[in-house]
């Protein structure tokens, strides 16, 4: 039977099958974006549903319950994510997603997603767990990203957490676990997700049909599942693009590229730039490239021609711009702004 967590999970899975017979209320999976948290999540939940469990605690994948659990319509179980109020909705996320991302966008939607977790959504959550269970006397809710909960959101929960249903099992799982209330984080057996090693990682792309897996796996710093989403995404082109716009900083260039890029993720874009920041930076510093070694040549010109204290102004205000990229008022000047600003530092 193939089971659906990483290798390098193993260690996290024996430690919460130890706990059968004893099991939390709550967990709270946390680590770095893109290493699998929420398929670990969703395998987890499965198993805790499965009628026949394997001896290391991995679902069956044949009974009743796990082909409820793969059609979306297992009736213990609620999935909680940003922009997902019904439980209809449930089959467009997909269980563990490849990148964690937490919205997708369907033919159906008149509006973008929302980005948080809101009070009905939670509030929904209480009939659910005051009916009897249907299988096994237990019940799963998988809540990710937790840091999507809004304040209303967050409070509703922690009085679930604080007096919770018998037979009620709650996983959470976080990319940021400094943005989750001290209450929430008080009421949840912790368990940290580590990265892969970087030959575990590139052993997986590879296996996953993924050409210069390390130079992926470098881009998204070390998260494989990142990696593997960007190699495969519409919007490497623009990616490539982008680092050339920056190796050779010039206004005219920026004003062109933030013209032909305004549509593009605004977080996403940022990201790009705040990497390369990173990259001169700890080049200047250690002469070590994280993210974009295949740049090393422009990389090393850059960090020749800037001092620390311009590098930090410059990675400071990209801390600021990213957090107001999901909600620029024109994508296009929003985007001129931040690469005027930073070529005019290297001209």
């Amino acid at each position: 039977m193939s089971h659906t967590i990483f290798e390098w999970q193993q260690d996290t899975w024996t430690k919460i099958m130890s706990m059968r017979g004893r099991m939390p209320h709550a967990f709270l999976l946390f680590g770095a974006e893109g290493i699998g948290k929420a398929q670990f999540a969703e395998h987890l939940a499965k198993s805790l549903l499965c009628e026949s469990a394997d001896p290391d605690g991995h679902a069956c994948g044949k009974c009743l319950s796990c082909n409820w659990f793969d059609q979306y319509s297992h009736p213990d179980y609620r999935r909680v994510r940003p922009g997902l109020l019904d439980e209809e909705d449930a089959a467009d996320a997909g269980a563990g997603e490849a990148a964690e991302e937490p919205e997708k966008k369907t033919a159906k939607a008149s509006k973008a997603p929302s980005k948080e977790i809101v009070i009905d959504q939670v509030r929904a959550l209480s009939n659910f767990m005051n009916i009897s269970t249907h299988r096994q006397g237990t019940r799963v809710v998988v809540m990710y990203p937790a840091e999507a909960l809004n304040t209303p959101a967050a409070n509703a929960l922690l009085k679930s957490l604080e007096e919770p249903n018998p037979n009620t099992v709650f996983i959470l799982v976080s990319h940021k676990i400094d943005r989750l209330l001290p209450t929430i984080l008080s009421r949840c057996h912790k368990l940290p997700l580590t990265m892969p090693s970087k030959v575990q990682a590139i052993t997986w792309l590879t296996e996953q049909g993924v050409k210069e897996p390390e130079s992926w796996l470098a881009l998204q710093g070390g998260a494989p599942l990142l990696a593997l989403e960007m190699a495969q995404s519409e919007d490497t082109k623009e990616l490539e693009e982008f680092l050339r716009g920056l190796s050779k900083p010039d206004l005219e260039t920026s004003l062109k590229l933030a013209d032909k890029m305004q549509k593009m993720d605004m977080p996403r874009t940022v990201s790009w730039l705040q990497r390369w920041l990173y990259d001169i930076f700890s080049y200047k510093q250690s002469g070590k490239i994280r993210y974009y070694p295949k740049y090393q040549q422009d990389i090393s010109r850059l960090a020749t021609r800037s001092n620390n204290d311009m590098l930090m102004k410059l990675i400071k205000s990209s801390q600021d711009r990213q957090t107001i990229a999901s909600h620029p008022l024109s994508g296009k000047l929003f985007l001129e702004d931040m690469l005027l600003e930073y070529s005019s530092s290297f001209i």
